[in-house]
């Protein structure tokens, strides 16, 4: 697949990019990337939740009331789960949800998902640029060029770059990362997926 270069004005240049097959062409594996997306989602839990159990409860240990004859069920302690104000009974406590994925199911995610850009139509190559300052309204102009000012978008850089990164940090619907940052979650997420020149080959020696 070639696709056209265009320019921060959002003019198609002369020159094209062809797009690797066995990177952008496979055939997609559905279950690899429902594996990395849920590592994915997983590694960003805090698992810092806690409730307190019937030890960590502070109240007295005397007995409420007298073994029998009461017509109820026998209790000895207000700290039981079973009271009002007691402990709770297996709740949750502090856990780590990331769990082990092979290199090559996340490698397959992601060139699964970026097949799936590529049937879609939703790559847009762009010229390698910089900006001189940083400033939001600048990386707005560039969106608008581009006819993806009303898309949620995902722009892939060489290398990170400040400028550019600060000016598109303060929109909600774009997003700024380098080659070694990409991920299947980012990349399905997205409505369109802008690549600047430099990007590719680096895409293409991770991923192969």
């Amino acid at each position: 697949m070639e696709l056209a270069v265009y320019n921060t004005k959002g003019d198609t240049t002369s020159k094209k990019v062809k797009l690797n097959d066995e990177i952008f062409g496979i055939e997609p594996n559905d279950h690899a990337i429902y594996l990395d997306v849920k590592l994915i989602m997983a590694n960003q839990r805090q698992g810092t939740h806690k409730s307190k159990e019937r030890n960590e409860v502070a109240y007295s240990t005397r007995k409420i009331k007298r073994q029998k004859g009461t017509g109820g069920a026998r209790a000895g302690s207000r700290k039981s789960g079973t009271m009002i104000g007691g402990g709770r009974m297996f709740g949750p406590r502090p856990r780590n949800y990331t769990f082990k994925l092979n290199k090559k199911v996340k490698d397959l995610a992601r060139k699964s998902a970026l097949t799936y850009k590529a049937k879609e139509s939703s790559i847009t190559m762009l010229e390698d640029f910089t900006f001189d300052t940083a400033k939001t309204k600048n990386y707005l102009a560039l969106m608008k060029s581009l006819k993806l000012n009303d898309k949620k978008t995902l722009l892939v850089l060489a290398d990170s770059n400040k400028s550019i990164y600060l000016s598109s940090r303060n929109l909600s619907h774009a997003k700024v990362v380098s080659v070694s940052d990409i991920n299947t979650y980012d990349i399905l997420n997205a409505n369109n997926l802008v690549l600047t020149e430099g990007s590719v080959k680096l895409i293409e020696s991770l991923l192969n």
